[in-house]
């Protein structure tokens, strides 16, 4: 009851301007954000002084911020767009003990100001009404979406600032086609269609009592479709969002430091397999020179008795063995089995000298090396 009556004094009270500036009635903005509140003023106000003042009456408002004073804080800004007759005030860095009312002023010199109030709300939570983004961009002849983010109850509304709204699923505002889509929870989405230069200007995303001002700038270009992500500019980056950020820069790191891995994995895998080709190949070398085979041959010379004669009395006759050695180390054996040994028959010519036969038995030692191929 006392909101109520305290709405209607204020009504009264701005009683004399409620023709000459329009703007919106109630917003909810959550605490570290930002708003922006667009105010729609008559031609006649054009040259005129435009301000915000602070303060839950208007007799006992403050001006914080005004069109030829800015706000030294920097907390409040202004700015007068005198084509499409809109002033435009910015409140940042929003706290809970910013929730008040607000008033939209036109200074009249030698009268009284001409003004239009507005609720802000600000919370600690999430708040009731969000959008998407309260400045989005389109191309003429194209279309734009803008999702609107809601926890209250009541009718949702798309409308431009001072004129028509949309309140079906479908409709049109100054021939720009508007469809709207609440099938996902707590979300409504609203496309516009057919952009032209015209359609540039300030809209309100409204649910129940609450409203959300949303600036539509359309340029010329080809004609495309720009659906703008769901980003909400007026919060701060919580928790989730910072875990968020942090995930993708970890991802970033975890693609190049992975492919440095496999590079120096696949370069010591070829050293190590060079390396091995190489050892391998010196020791085959150094096996081919140990394996090499060795030959070793005794030769004796038999005298003959005079009680011994062979067939061949002419001749003397002499007995040579050859043994292969698998090694140069390998001791001489006194006797050779008949498969290690090779018998060979050397048959010497008689000389025409007499014999003379030694006393001494003579032995003739060769060496056969036999290389192996």
């Amino acid at each position: 009851m006392a909101t109520h009556l305290l709405s209607v004094l204020l009504t009264l009270a701005g009683l004399t301007g409620i023709h000459s500036i329009t703007t919106v009635s109630k917003v909810s903005v959550k605490a570290g954000g930002s708003i922006s509140i667009p105010c729609l003023y008559d031609a006649r106000y054009i040259n005129h002084v435009k301000c915000l003042c602070h303060g839950n009456y208007w007799s006992s408002c403050t001006y914080v911020v005004k069109t030829n004073q800015p706000s030294l804080s920097g907390k409040f800004s202004i700015s007068d767009d005198t084509k499409q007759r809109i002033f435009t005030v910015t409140i940042n860095d929003l706290v809970v003990q910013d929730t008040s009312y607000y008033w939209c002023a036109v200074e009249i010199d030698g009268g009284a100001d001409v003004r239009e109030y507005f609720h802000l709300s600000v919370s600690r939570g999430m708040s009731g009404l969000n959008v998407v983004q309260q400045q989005i961009s389109g191309f003429n002849r194209g279309h734009i979406t803008i999702r609107c983010h809601h926890s209250d109850t009541g009718q949702m509304k798309w409308c431009r600032l001072g004129k028509s709204c949309v309140e079906k699923q479908s409709g049109s505002i100054d021939g720009t086609p508007v469809t709207i889509n609440s099938s996902a929870p707590n979300i409504f989405t609203v496309t516009m269609s057919g952009l032209k230069i015209d359609s540039s200007g300030w809209y309100l995303c409204a649910k129940g009592d609450l409203q959300m001002p949303v600036r539509v700038t359309v340029r010329e270009g080809p004609s495309t479709t720009t659906t703008m992500n769901p980003i909400i500019t007026n919060r701060v980056p919580d928790t989730a969002d910072r875990h968020w950020s942090q995930s993708i820069y970890l991802k970033t790191l975890i693609v190049p430091l992975s492919l440095l891995i496999f590079i120096v994995m696949v370069t010591l895998f070829i050293w190590w397999k060079l390396r091995r080709r190489k050892q391998a190949k010196a020791e085959s070398s150094a096996s081919t020179k140990d394996e090499q085979e060795i030959t070793y041959s005794d030769v004796w010379h038999v005298n003959r008795t005079s009680g011994q004669r062979s067939h061949a009395e002419s001749d003397d006759v002499t007995y040579s063995t050859v043994a292969p050695k698998q090694h140069r180390t390998v001791q001489r054996q006194n006797k050779v089995s008949d498969d290690d040994v090779a018998y060979s028959t050397v048959s010497i010519k008689p000389k025409a000298q007499p014999k003379v036969e030694p006393n001494v038995q003579s032995v003739i030692y060769t060496t056969v090396t036999r290389h192996q191929k």
